[in-house]
């Protein structure tokens, strides 16, 4: 960290500058400070400045002004505020406004200095990294594509990766909320910290306190050692909850606080710990609906769904099914050391044609079921087998009229289970996201229809 690192400083109350100035001068950085916005807005045009700490209230003006001002004349400098304690809806507000993030007062010096490294680490221009060079799961391309829905993407992300604003991402299964979560991480300033993934819907209920805050040694039976869990994990770098409205409502409240406070408590100790993450939601469902039918916390919605990033599906952006394809396609052949097929004219129309219900993921899954089946070096629209884009009921209704309605309902469901099985490879969590659905659902579904015994027995 540079000595000439010049950090400005806008609080009208002596005692909180001379406190803030003394802290970042132990730190090696020069600050300069301001009781007013015009003495600030005089600064700003004087100097160069790598971080701006405004107080919320001002004498004339507040916290959100200094915000704008900053977003309109400097807009590479990032500006965090410093509110009242307990005013989530200040907090909340400024980081709509585009801050890099918040302190409550009293203010933490632990917390202030974690945000400062933390905005240091900024780039001080915008430096997006491309699809190609962004690392993901297994070397896997980031959000290939050209179309208008996929730029506007990839331009949201470079905003959202220069705040630590909690950011909600939602979209169709398989559009790439996870691929998306993990590019904000990756440009943003805890690239170099972990990035820990959770699926909410595929932890046991019982389980979900300790999972996410760990616990002591004792705590509970089996409980041989102490234990962290997804929050100190994550901690320094950002904290991925795929499937947040998976989470029961009485695990939403724990999170709220620990979200609100930076602090949680292991099971089975008197104490709480601090935790330094930042938090990216996602889930296919609308929140908003889920918490006017009550199954998800208000106040916790308003602390997630600060940003919204809202990923296109396949079929938004079906000029970019080509370009993703000749990707997959090179990707899986690599990984097979074979040599990678073309994909017929007839072929790329058949997919720029198809639907798509599962987006990218179910795109890598048809074109990797095509790849083991071909036998020649191109790949034909019939290797891909994909399904018709409309398929006749009548067959399927025939063959049910004679059933009570309750098995009518299980056999639909039943084959609509085994369909999302097989097209996922008989991936458990896959199918869920096809179908809809958590983890938790499907597992209670196939054991009510006697499908795992079914596939037991087929080995």
């Amino acid at each position: 960290m540079s000595a000439k690192s010049q950090v400005l400083i806008v609080d009208d109350e002596s005692d909180i500058r001379e406190l803030l100035g003394m802290t970042l001068a132990r730190m090696g950085l020069d600050a300069h400070c301001a009781s007013t916005t015009s003495e600030a807005y005089s600064l700003l045009a004087k100097n160069s400045y790598d971080l701006c700490l405004t107080d919320m209230r001002l004498p004339d003006g507040d916290g959100l002004t200094v915000v704008d001002h900053v977003a309109k004349n400097h807009p590479n400098l990032p500006v965090a505020v410093i509110t009242a304690h307990g005013s989530t809806e200040n907090a909340v507000a400024a980081l709509k406004a585009g801050a890099f993030d918040y302190l409550a007062k009293p203010v933490s010096l632990d917390q202030l200095r974690t945000l400062v490294r933390s905005a240091l680490k900024l780039p001080r221009t915008a430096q997006r990294r491309t699809a190609e060079e962004a690392p993901g799961p297994a070397g896997e391309a980031v959000l290939l594509g050209e179309s208008e829905p996929m730029q506007a993407v990839r331009a949201m992300i470079d905003r959202l990766a220069r705040t630590l604003a909690p950011i909600h991402i939602g979209g169709e299964s398989g559009s790439g909320k996870e691929l998306a979560a993990r590019l904000i991480h990756i440009q943003g300033s805890r690239s170099d910290g972990p990035f820990m993934a959770v699926n909410c819907g595929a932890i046991p209920e019982n389980l979900m306190e300790s999972e996410f805050f760990g616990y002591k040694k004792g705590a509970f039976t089996g409980a041989a050692a102490d234990r962290d869990g997804f929050f100190q994990a994550a901690s320094g770098g950002t904290l991925f909850l795929d499937e947040v409205a998976e989470l029961p409502l009485a695990m939403q409240v724990k999170l709220l606080r620990a979200i609100q406070e930076k602090r949680v408590r292991k099971v089975g100790s008197t104490s709480e710990e601090s935790v330094d993450v930042r938090i990216i939601s996602a889930t296919h469902r609308t929140l908003g609906t889920e918490v006017k039918q009550g199954k998800f916390r208000q106040d916790l919605y308003y602390r997630l769904n600060v940003i919204e990033l809202r990923m296109p599906s396949l079929r938004e952006m079906r000029q970019d099914i080509p370009l993703l394809a000749e990707a997959i396609l090179r990707r899986q052949a690599a990984a097979t050391s074979g040599r990678t097929p073309q994909l017929t004219a007839a072929a790329l129309e058949r997919l720029s044609a198809y639907d798509f219900p599962g987006n990218v993921r179910e795109l890598e899954n048809v074109l990797e079921r095509a790849l083991a089946l071909t036998a020649g070096g191109e790949i034909r629209a019939e290797d891909l087998r994909l399904a018709p884009a409309h398929p006749a009921p009548a067959p399927v209704a025939a063959a049910l009229s004679g059933l009570p309605l309750q098995e009518r309902l299980d056999a639909v469901e039943r084959q609509a289970i085994l369909s999302a099985l097989e097209q996922t490879r008989y991936n458990r969590t896959a199918a869920a996201k096809v179908l809809g659905i958590s983890f938790r659902a499907l597992r209670y579904r196939m054991e009510r229809l006697g499908i795992n015994d079914e596939l037991d027995a087929k080995g």
